[in-house]
């Protein structure tokens, strides 16, 4: 069930046709917290926001009962319709078992990356959290109408996101891969100018690649960003490694 980029929800591995853009708004909020309720005021205020029907309730039950026919539409057989997205006491809850999400293998895999960075092995880190990002077809939910409340869940996913590609950077860094990083790290730093660790590592790549002078007008570039925007400087781990870089000590 991908949700990274274009929304192909899968049951098993058939895909499960949702074409009214409500219903994929229901279906994504269910299918992000799969094995948990999602209750009736969560689903209506991303429906509706402040201004919801006065048939909402109705027209929720419509959307689930047209839920429900098209994961029946594919079920393998296993379970019934009402087993593999269930009505509790508060709302509705979609299966775990049922589906798999490319949300889930991502962070999965984002998982078994940092694991093996603190192992040591930069090689599988860097290869696990590769795999990890490569799942991303565009921005998260690209394809379905955010709410309030998906909108929340999808920024989350993008920070996620974020922090996956300064891991497998770092881990890249720590392969010596310096000289490979640097028109990834050099478009990533400028689409993201006030993230200090993403300008530390171009600093670094930069510095290590025998371009000192660009490594230090990385820095002043951050610096204006940070002093303009907040009226703060940079902080002191980029400091130190500006030190290092003038003084010809930097790694």
């Amino acid at each position: 069930m991908g949700l990274l980029g274009p929304l192909s929800p899968r049951l098993g591995r058939k895909p499960v046709r949702t074409s009214a853009p409500k219903q994929r708004q229901v279906l994504a909020l269910l299918a992000l917290n799969a094995g948990r309720v999602v209750t009736v005021p969560t689903l209506v205020d991303e429906l509706w926001g402040d201004h919801p029907p006065r048939s909402y309730a109705t027209t929720l039950q419509t959307y689930i009962l047209q839920l429900r026919n098209a994961l029946a539409a594919v079920d393998r057989g296993d379970l019934g319709a009402r087993q593999l997205l269930s009505t509790g006491r508060h709302g509705y809850q979609l299966e775990a078992d049922t589906c798999e999400t490319d949300v889930e293998v991502f962070h999965r895999r984002v998982r078994a990356g940092r694991a093996a960075a603190e192992a040591g092995d930069h090689g599988r880190a860097s290869a696990e959290l590769d795999r990890a990002l490569g799942l991303w077809r565009g921005s998260a939910l690209v394809d379905v109408r955010l709410g309030r409340v998906l909108e929340i869940e999808a920024s989350s996913l993008e920070e996620h996101r974020l922090r996956a590609l300064e891991s497998r950077i770092e881990a890249d860094l720590r392969l010596g891969r310096h000289a490979d990083l640097l028109g990834e790290l050099t478009f990533v730093a400028a689409k993201h100018p006030m993230n200090e660790t993403l300008c530390a590592y171009l600093m670094t790549a930069l510095y290590r690649a025998g371009h000192v002078g660009r490594s230090l007008q990385a820095f002043h570039r951050l610096r204006a960003a940070l002093n303009r925007e907040l009226g703060i400087e940079p902080c002191q781990r980029l400091q130190r490694l500006q030190a290092a870089i003038v003084s010809g000590t930097g790694r």
